[in-house]
């Protein structure tokens, strides 16, 4: 039997948060800290998930978390392990709900026995742990099964939905159907914007609840240059012999060291004069890394002093995402077919995953590296990526689509573009990279932005205050 994988997660006191808050924001974020630790006070609050590392999820649960801890509130949190069938099975439904056929299986009776049966092993494990009083989050398409598999238990289920997209076709709607018993039987489902909410579920039990970013996380604390030059020194990305240490400050508040290379696809260090375009995110196709290769063959190809680097985990470290290695292998093929005058401008990083802290120090040396950030999703129902370069003060130029539309202000703090406009990409990065002033402008706007709606102090208010709504299952 498959035993759910559960994190040791550490506690972190959420009055760091005050100095990024308002007064009435820090007001209310005390508030709910009170009201959540007198109601669940001999309770628990679990989370359950598909992934420890790579993608939003795990990111978001592992920056959250420990902040509700040190809110005085017992919250754990469990990954599923299971066979490779079943992480075939639901990339397809992910895709599915983005509207992507992803590999053209089926979605049938076949398919739901033995989606069943395989959540069954990891929720006989679980059952065992929950209590009737505790709360229950239940996160994505890999874990919708287990609503019907804990309700006997009594206690109040969560189904938590972070994909999706605003207008359904028949794909996804047909993923949808799937999940649909799972998600009506849950006492609410919880979705990142209000766009991605299901017509056929109950409003009622429905709400929205944006991811946020962890300003003190190793991905998004402040770098130096020079921390950020010996950084990427370490990982093979820039150039050698940096004057200092590639440290960073682990989420613990310990010293930290990046000491592992990534597995690079380039034919030399980034130079350091070079003007870097920087993607970072999962090796998917629905992030259109081909689409990025094809802008720099075409529209910026006679900025020669332009470099794309696309940067994304190990693809062996990411258990719930099985095309990743297939993926990994396309744009590598991609690279190669390109003329030497080009291939010498695009590097390839697939960033070990082995120490997750190290790992958000190399992305926050990345992003903070890049001259312009870009997300050039065709489908994307947040995108904390975005988020997390605003954050930085990066001027990001994103798709036109879901989340990342919500995040950017077009013209204030980002621009948007046609994912499917190769040449409108373009247009906007080089108009960033000849106007410096106007790039600075919309980095500085962008961080604002997310200072004032998407950092995680934000999202633990809304966190207490939709705990102290609940009320467990009769």
């Amino acid at each position: 039997m498959a035993r759910p994988k559960f994190v040791l997660l550490p506690s972190r006191p959420p009055e760091a948060f005050a100095r990024h808050l308002a007064g009435e924001d820090r007001e209310r974020v005390e508030a709910a800290a009170r009201a959540a630790r007198e109601q669940f006070a001999g309770r628990a609050i679990w989370h359950v998930s598909s992934t420890l590392r790579g993608g939003g999820v795990a990111e978001m649960l592992r920056s959250l978390l420990p902040y509700v801890r040190g809110a005085g509130i017992d919250t754990r949190w469990a990954v599923l392990r299971e066979d490779p069938w079943f992480f075939r099975f639901t990339k397809r439904l992910h895709n599915n709900l983005h509207e992507d056929r992803g590999d053209g299986g089926p979605l049938g009776d076949a398919e739901r026995a033995v989606y069943e049966q395989t959540l069954q092993r990891s929720a006989a494990h679980l059952r065992g742990l929950v209590h009737r009083d505790d709360v229950v989050f239940l996160h994505d398409p890999q874990t919708a099964g287990l609503v019907w598999d804990l309700a006997p238990v009594g206690a109040t289920i969560v189904w938590r939905c972070h994909v999706g997209v605003d207008a359904p076709g028949a794909t996804a709607l047909r993923a949808q159907r799937f999940l649909g018993r799972y998600a009506q039987a849950a006492d609410l489902c919880v979705f990142s914007r209000r766009g991605l909410v299901w017509s056929g579920l109950d409003p009622e039990r429905c709400r929205v609840m944006a991811p946020s970013i962890d300003p003190f996380s190793p991905k998004n604390q402040e770098l130096d240059p020079d921390s950020v030059a010996a950084i990427l020194g370490a990982v093979g990305l820039g150039a050698d012999g940096a004057d200092r240490p590639p440290l960073f400050t682990r989420a613990d508040g310990s010293p930290g060291r990046v000491e592992r290379p990534a597995e690079l696809v380039q034919d030399e260090p980034i130079p350091p004069a070079a003007k870097v375009l920087a993607q970072v995110s999962r090796w998917d196709r629905l992030k259109d890394p081909d689409g990025l290769i094809e802008c720099l063959a075409s529209g910026l190809a006679p900025a020669e002093d332009v470099h794309l680097l696309l940067a994304g985990p190990d693809t062996a470290a990411v258990a719930d995402d099985p095309e990743g290695a297939l993926v990994w292998a396309e744009v590598r093929a991609h690279r190669d077919a390109l003329p030497p005058a080009l291939r010498r401008r695009l590097h390839l990083a697939g960033l070990p995953m082995a120490d997750l802290d190290e790992n958000g120090a190399v992305v926050n040396a990345i992003q903070r590296r890049a001259d312009v950030v870009v997300q050039k999703s065709l489908a994307e129902a947040f995108g904390l990526t975005v988020a997390e370069a605003m954050w930085k003060c990066r001027p990001v130029v994103g798709s036109r689509v879901g989340g990342i539309a919500e995040q950017i202000v077009d013209g204030e703090s980002g621009l948007l573009v046609d994912p499917r406009d190769p040449r409108a990409l373009a247009d906007a990065v080089l108009g960033l990279l000849a106007d410096p002033g106007r790039a600075t402008a919309l980095g500085t706007a962008a961080r604002e932005r997310v200072r004032r709606h998407y950092l995680g102090a934000v999202r633990l208010a809304e966190y207490g205050e939709m705990l102290a709504g609940l009320e467990a299952r009769p």
